[in-house]
């Protein structure tokens, strides 16, 4: 008899499209189940505001939790740098997999690194196109510690649309996730790949999230075969710190957890975090480093401690309006 398919609820984007096909294929494997990718057209999808604007990027999550919700589908896939750090009761974040590149990148026109892009606009600043007020602050702080002629510039879009402003030369450069340019085969178009030293990324950025809902008990077992408990402390202590900060998704707050080792031994987490500024003008940039979490609370509480000290900083003075 033909098991019933599961039903895998995705955005409608090729990004979304191809890191659900992703997951659905290795739920496949792990249940021997049938997987159908059911497509749902989110607020963020069709506003074309800018994100900071319309809540951040939570606009993308609310109508894939509401088909969960609904039963319309069984369970849905977000990049989870996209999940409000609030998670319902009804829902449960049943895996985390192992996480992708997390690192930022800059496609520019004729292959130029930033360092060159800058040098090539001959008495102009080079203008570079990023929707994100996190990317503007540490690129503008950049650019001024280093002597760069550099001018952010809002954009929305798809990644087709915002590498094509580069290619046609409407903007110089355009900053993207390398993640993403990962899942749909296009890592070939970055022509530099900024060090999280540069740029701290979103708190979760190159992770996925696999959602269900937490009355099915069974399936969200299953899934939790996908979880990889490093990724899950490190993006966990993360999102701790921008709950803390009292921050949303769209303020301009970089964090990333990584682990420490002595040969293959991990034996320690590093936790950096970044408020600024959108015209990089100010900068709270603080890291805080301890034992690899044993548990949630303890990847939660690492969050909440770098925040503390990041909030001691005057790192409330630099997100603009707080997020209740």
């Amino acid at each position: 008899m033909t098991q019933k398919a599961l039903r895998l609820g995705t955005r409608r984007s090729m990004l979304a499209m191809a890191q659900s096909g992703q997951v659905a294929d290795a739920v496949r494997q792990l249940t021997g189940r049938p997987v159908e990718l059911v497509e749902i057209t989110t607020y963020g999808d069709t506003s074309r505001e800018q994100l900071a604007q319309i809540g951040g990027t939570g606009v993308f999550v609310t109508a894939l939790r509401d088909a969960l919700l609904r039963g319309d589908v069984d369970f849905a896939v977000h990049s989870l740098k996209d999940l409000p750090t609030t998670q319902p009761d009804d829902l449960v974040l049943a895996a985390v997999p192992v996480r992708e590149d997390p690192r930022d990148v800059l496609v520019a026109r004729d292959g130029l690194t930033l360092t060159e892009l800058a040098a090539a606009c001959e008495g102009r600043p080079a203008r570079i196109g990023t929707g994100s007020p996190r990317r503007m602050a540490q690129l503008n702080a950049y650019a001024r510690s280093h002597g760069l002629a550099v001018e952010t510039v809002p954009i929305r879009g798809n990644i087709d649309t915002r590498i094509g402003f580069a290619h046609s030369g409407e903007l110089d450069a355009v900053v993207l996730a390398a993640a993403g340019l990962n899942r749909i085969g296009r890592i070939g178009e970055v022509t530099d790949f900024l060090p999280v030293d540069t740029m701290l990324p979103a708190p979760g950025q190159g992770a996925l999230a696999i959602e269900c809902t937490a009355a099915d008990a069974d399936l969200a077992a299953a899934l939790a075969e996908l979880d990889d408990p490093y990724t899950r402390v490190a993006v966990t202590a993360e999102r701790s710190l921008l709950a803390a900060l009292e921050a949303g998704c769209s303020a301009p707050v970089g964090a990333y957890a990584d682990l420490l080792a002595d040969g293959q031994i991990v034996h320690e987490m590093r936790l950096r975090g970044v408020v600024g500024t959108t015209d990089g003008s100010t900068l709270v940039q603080l890291s805080i480093t301890g034992p690899v979490p044993a548990s949630h609370d303890e990847a939660v509480a690492l969050g909440r401690e770098l925040a503390v000290e990041m909030l001691a900083k005057g790192a409330a003075g630099l997100m603009g309006e707080r997020a209740l």
